[in-house]
């Protein structure tokens, strides 16, 4: 097939440049969980380059200190906040630490492949508390001090579209997702009245030095990982900081319950002729099922 004359979706603009005004955070904290690496981080510089404070929240401290070093170069004052966003307590104790953000993103999330008929319990437990448990009480955490406050704020969950379409080999990381995508449009409803809009915001395949193995080993065996997108390319990372520094933004103020896929449209692919099945413990290398 001659594809020759397809371009695919045009390129971004240029690192370090926006569609908002300079300064358009200026004077806000915005609080990033999963901070410190990889997509929060993205997150996180681009509502830097706008003015905003951040704090950015990790387990890892290790993490946090080069992001804190990266971030605070664009010109803004960074802390770093060590949390296990399943505990109720370090939760709490983030918010009276480093005070009341005015937007909450929550990256923090845990992922890893396995069939599902493998997947111990602590497994699923594992991931199922950190990405939909963990993201409930850090949201719970900021409504109830703006509600307290009679404060607005705005809350990014940033999602996956296996929420929706399912995700063979991540039975635990998807059924969580679909939970953070249903907290957006149930928390956008009953908090809308005190002035606290809720967004989710789901990315696309954006490379980036911090992508677990799996997802890492995926890439390097594709032999071309933007023919195999609808844009004829892989996304930037700071596409989706982008997406989110808008959703927070004065200027979607009436958008709320909302969940914006940022991918190209690649999670709506799909082929007249869908390709042969291949078992998931096949992907995986596994032999047999043995019980």
């Amino acid at each position: 097939m001659d594809n020759s004359s397809l371009t695919g979706l045009p390129v971004p603009p240029p690192q370090g440049t926006s569609a908002l005004p300079p300064g358009t955070y200026d004077g806000s904290l915005v609080l990033v969980t999963g901070g410190g690496t990889g997509l929060g981080k993205a997150i996180a510089a681009e509502f830097a380059r706008l003015g905003a404070d951040l704090v950015i929240a990790s387990r890892d401290q290790k993490r946090l200190g080069g992001a804190q070093e990266e971030l605070a170069s664009l010109g803004t004052r960074v802390t770093t906040a060590v949390c296990d966003i399943r505990d109720p307590d370090r939760v709490a104790g983030v918010f009276d630490t480093y005070g009341l953000p005015d937007v909450l993103v929550n990256n923090a999330a845990a992922n890893f492949p396995v069939p599902a008929e493998d997947m111990s319990p602590n497994a699923w437990r594992a991931v199922v508390d950190i990405t939909l448990t963990g993201t409930f009480l850090m949201t719970r955490e900021f409504g109830r001090r703006h509600l307290a406050a009679g404060t607005p704020g705005s809350i990014i969950n940033v999602g996956a579209s296996y929420a929706w379409t399912g995700g063979p080999g991540y039975a635990h990381s998807a059924a969580a997702k679909a939970g953070v995508h249903n907290l957006v449009a149930t928390l956008a409803v009953e908090w809308g009245p005190y002035g606290i809009q809720v967004n989710g915001l789901v990315p696309g395949l954006m490379p980036h030095e911090d992508m677990t193995a799996d997802i890492r080993g995926a890439l390097d065996r594709a032999d071309d990982p933007d023919a195999r997108q609808p844009a004829l390319r892989v996304g930037a990372p700071r596409e989706l900081g982008w997406a989110a520094t808008f959703l927070a933004s004065p200027y979607a103020r009436f958008i709320s319950g909302h969940t914006l896929v940022v991918d190209g449209a690649n999670w709506q692919r799909r082929g007249l002729v869908g390709p042969p099945v291949v078992p998931l413990r096949d992907q995986l290398g596994l032999g047999p099922f043995t019980g």
